[in-house]
């Protein structure tokens, strides 16, 4: 079971309740679709069918005779709608096709939506529609006839070093290895919903967003309005993991029905929609060769990397960035191409570049510790280094921290190194490690906090909390800045009316809404230190009188200012861009420091010697990540993301016919993930570091490092406990029986 919380450590704030928490358990926050409307219509979508081919026709007479049918959108009745250009960055489309067909793209794509009085109506309505469609082959996956290929290395300016290629030859030890990582959805408990109401010629948008600004702005591109006109609403969001940070196509619909109609539109996707008509995490396949001395040193690693994406749009998420600067490898290669694809687009999905690439890397260095014949955390220690190939050094590192405190609590050193060589009764044990990293983001942002005379504050940031505690964070900031008790702080989130913050992905939201908020804080204390108020050092006991004398010096019952924090590095006209629906994220390798949070992860499996069954009784987390705010809203991300580590290295998979190009498993009775039965101990340690270079507050981020080296872990402690590598993710019961 989950260990209690730890007491707060060095560097580390208070482990405070979330403040939204009885909001959440009392079914009073409200989500995408909670919000009350007067007399909505109700919304459904019908998708296409095929892959590939066009619609030659549709017949609509059985649906509009359905009672309550009130309009039903195709491509022959939206051209109004405009085309907006594909951006992989936050904010933008999720897709360059924007249009409902005749031409058919990929499986599931949005062909019609249906508008009834009921949402029983709509579906009915939506079942009734005849499509006759000209289908053509599709070319599903990686190896189908008709995929093109695009090398993108040179225009993702991925890290090369030194010679490669003669230093591999040169090496005494030689490993030329492949990997796969298939097709994962994001599953958010909280469907895709979207809820559009005209009021007095301003569109209002209900929809669970992870950047607020972002979806006002594409939403009037596509309407063809001043974004002046659009209000983006979004204070709770029931999951995302990247799903909900670019604008969908569905948006537009709803407020062209709802203008249409001229009453609210409300539509909530079904879960086998959503696999289609959103983004997904693309497979993607890797070839790794690796040469090293006998000592362990490497000095050669060449990694090459090909993804999936859509036939229009070039997106990549180019992990190869970050598995060749973890170690320092004496020389570098890297490479990465796009497979283009008759499918849906792919997007952002929890720790989009470092999940498949450092599941590569992490495999196959214990593939190479093997090959020596060394403990695998040794061999990660020969190779540990302030630098990587290129010589560029790192702002802070505490990988080894991270190991030696991960092993002494999992009890490594009584590992036997032998596969097969450790057993219970039945069951084969086997034991697995591997590294965890994640850039650390930080973008520009903007904030108002508002102190009262009596104690009061109010922090308004059009940030978003997805589920990781940023209402907590935000007020705990709010609180030490201005110390005052947290219970006085009210944090309004998730509006396009307040000051912009960058897309909630990344693991940047603390980072950078916390910049904004301290700046905005500073402000306020700065005014009363100028009416003569106390010195209060920020951040001790809580006084709700210490600014009560400059209040009545300065005769005003509330102070309010506004921040912008642009960090360096940034475009002059980041905020102004912010507003724009543009974001601008830095960090991780792209200034003069390489800024990652690192960590170490241990794994336990045990399989079965007769019928191969996979468990998992236990694992250690051990992660450095900067200040830690919270470490309760900290620890619950890392184990939330050790368990989807689980998921990623046994369980999800997208299946995927590949003569059809459809999705198989499109729903949850089909796409495993994890249950109660499957998780037992999960042990997080919060390894203190400080690193002043990051970003004002010291923060990394941490929602995205935990899940990223679980599933190699996995692989590595079930070749351990089996003598089988599994190399094509996930690890599952057939593949074990050979």
């Amino acid at each position: 079971m989950p260990r209690a919380a730890p007491a707060p450590l060095n560097n580390m704030g208070n482990p405070e309740p979330r403040v939204d928490g009885r909001l959440k358990v009392t079914g009073a926050a409200r989500y995408g679709s909670d919000f009350p409307v007067t007399r909505p219509a109700f919304a459904f979508l019908v998708t296409s069918a095929i892959a590939k081919g066009r619609i030659a026709a549709m017949t609509l007479d059985r649906a509009r005779a359905v009672p309550g049918v009130l309009d039903i959108l195709t491509h022959e009745n939206t051209g109004d709608l405009k085309s907006i250009k594909y951006e992989a960055g936050g904010g933008g489309p999720t897709t360059s096709i924007q249009d409902l067909g005749p031409d058919i793209r990929h499986d599931g794509q949005i062909i019609a939506m249906v508008v009834a009085d009921s949402f029983e109506a709509a579906r009915e309505g939506a079942y009734c529609i005849e499509t006759a469609y000209e289908s053509e082959t599709p070319s599903a996956t990686f190896g189908a006839p008709g995929v093109t290929v695009d090398d993108i290395t040179e225009q993702e300016g991925l890290p090369q070093a030194g010679d490669a290629d003669g230093a591999y030859a040169a090496a005494e030890v030689k490993l030329d290895l492949e990997y796969e990582t298939p097709t994962q959805h994001h599953n958010p408990i909280e469907l895709f919903t979207t809820t559009c109401v005209w009021q007095d010629d301003k569109l209002v948008v209900y929809e669970p967003s992870q950047f607020v600004y972002g979806l006002k702005t594409r939403t009037a591109e596509r309407l063809g309005i001043d974004p002046a006109r659009v209000h983006a609403v979004s204070p709770f969001v029931g999951g995302a993991f990247g799903s909900k940070a670019q604008q969908s196509p569905r948006t537009a619909l709803v407020a062209l029905a709802a203008r249409r109609l001229n009453r609210p539109v409300k539509l909530v996707m079904t879960r086998d929609q959503g696999f289609t008509a959103q983004t997904y995490r693309a497979e993607t396949k890797h070839r790794i060769r690796i040469g090293a001395q006998r000592d362990g040193k490497i000095v050669s690693f060449s990694h090459e990397g090909w993804e999936i994406t859509s036939r229009p749009d070039p997106y990549s998420v180019s992990g190869a960035e970050d598995s060749a600067r973890l170690y320092g490898f004496g020389a570098i290669k890297t490479r990465v191409s796009v497979v283009h694809a008759d499918r849906n687009t792919p997007g952002f999905m929890r720790s989009p570049p470092v999940v498949p690439y450092i599941y590569a890397l992490e495999s196959a260095m214990d593939e190479l510790a093997i090959e020596l014949k060394l403990d695998p955390v040794e061999l990660r220690r020969i190779n540990d280094s302030m630098t990587d190939a290129t010589g560029k050094p790192w702002s802070s590192r505490s990988l080894m921290t991270c190991f030696d405190q991960a092993a002494e609590r999992f009890g490594w050193s009584a590992r036997s190194a032998e596969p097969g060589s450790m057993r219970d009764g039945d069951w084969l044990v086997g034991w697995g490690c591997a590294s965890a990293c994640y850039p650390t983001h930080v973008g520009a942002a903007a904030a108002r906090v508002q102190l009262q005379a009596n104690g009061h504050a109010l922090v308004q940031i059009a940030a978003h909390d997805l589920g990781t505690g940023a209402y907590t964070v935000v007020a705990q900031t709010a609180a030490e800045r201005l110390a005052i008790p947290i219970s006085a702080v009210q944090v309004e989130l998730g509006d396009s009316e307040l000051p912009p913050a960058p897309v909630a992905g990344g693991s940047n939201t603390t980072a950078s809404a916390c910049s904004a908020v301290t700046k905005a804080c500073d402000a306020i204390r700065g005014k009363l230190a100028g009416a003569g108020a106390e010195a209060v050092t920020v951040g001790q006991a809580a006084r709700s009188n210490w600014y009560e004398e400059s209040f009545r010096k300065l005769g005003v019952g509330a102070i309010e200012e506004y921040a912008e924090f642009v960090p360096p590095g940034a475009p002059a006209d980041a905020i102004k861009k912010l507003y724009e629906g543009k974001p601008s994220l830095g960090g991780g390798s792209q200034g003069e420091k390489l800024m990652y949070a690192l960590g170490a992860e241990f794994v336990e499996v045990r399989v079965h010697a007769l019928t191969r069954e996979i468990r998992v009784p236990r694992m250690v987390g051990a992660f450095a990540a900067g200040h830690i705010v919270n470490p309760r809203t900290a620890r619950s991300q890392y184990m939330g993301a050790m368990i989807w580590g689980i998921a990623s290295a046994l369980h999800e998979a997208t299946e995927i016919d590949p003569k059809l190009g459809r999705y198989v498993n499109d729903n949850l009775a089909d796409y495993l993930i994890p249950v109660n039965a499957d998780i037992q101990d999960i042990d997080v340690l919060l390894v203190p570091e400080t690193d002043d270079a990051v970003n004002p507050v010291g923060v990394k981020g941490i929602g995205e490092l935990g899940n990223v080296g679980t599933a190699a872990a996995v692989a590595n402690a079930v070749y351990h406990a089996t003598g089988v590598r599994i190399r094509k993710l996930p690890v599952r019961i057939e593949k074990l029986l050979v």
